[in-house]
């Protein structure tokens, strides 16, 4: 898989790419992360990438003319490939987002910065805004990199463990349940016995049980699309009327 992240400041990208597991995945050959230097396709010789806004406001707004033919030279001629944006206006990136994109076989990021870009970079491409939430922040590359590390993870030979990405928050549509690991008692507190029980259906049940109680309070909303067994109802009427109580 290939990444191309057009930006002002192509060292941020690489600094994080090069490291950890996203470092060890492009040297296995596995992913590819490039960061292409937006100023190396200015205009003028003070590589300028930004101009005031037609019809006046505040800010500075990414060029056209620049920005446009950098994502260009990421686009290789008929190849199909995903083009985004970061803008907080976009579409909200998340585990569903991430399990689309670990397909694709080559995916461009624009960085947004300064005010804005102008609308017909986005246009020219039919751009996909994503946003990492609702604030701002003074760039795009974070979100960038963040959409790098959560695709990345999810391709088969990243982890040591192809089962970690599988078995965790979001996941099933659910959060995780706790973890816990040596010693079994630490200050007075203890890992749960069924834990270290052995019994593989009793672990089993544990589980689910720990992530619907989790998932109802700290994220309610996951409840309303998750897919929930007649079971999983049942707990959480349970765990519902317990916290009434």
């Amino acid at each position: 898989m290939r990444f191309d992240v057009v930006t002002c400041f192509p060292d941020m990208i690489r600094s994080y790419a090069d490291e950890a597991i996203i470092g060890r995945a492009e040297k296995k050959g596995i992913i590819e992360v490039n960061a292409v230097n937006l100023r190396d396709f200015a205009r003028d010789r003070y590589r300028h990438v930004d101009d005031t806004p037609y019809g006046g406001g505040p800010g500075m707004l990414l060029r056209c003319d620049v920005a446009i033919p950098a994502v260009e030279s990421c686009m290789e001629q008929g190849e199909a490939c995903r083009v985004i944006y970061t803008s907080p206006a976009g579409r909200r990136f998340d585990q569903k987002f991430a399990e689309e994109l670990r397909h694709e076989g080559h995916t461009v990021i624009l960085c947004g910065r300064y005010e804005g870009i102008d609308q017909r970079i986005i246009d020219c491409f039919g751009m996909e805004e994503v946003s990492l939430g609702d604030y701002i922040l003074t760039g795009g590359e974070l979100c960038a990199l963040c959409i790098i590390d959560a695709v990345t993870r999810l391709i088969p030979g990243v982890l040591g463990d192809d089962d970690s990405s599988a078995d965790e928050s979001f996941s099933s549509g659910l959060l995780e349940y706790p973890q816990y690991t040596k010693p079994a008692e630490y200050r007075g507190m203890k890992a749960p016995e069924v834990l270290q029980s052995g019994n593989h259906r009793e672990i089993a049940l544990w589980k689910r049980a720990e992530m619907l109680k989790r998932t109802l309070r700290c994220r309610p909303d996951l409840l309303q699309t998750a897919p929930l067994s007649e079971d999983d109802r049942k707990t959480l009427e349970r765990l519902k009327y317990e916290e009434d109580k």
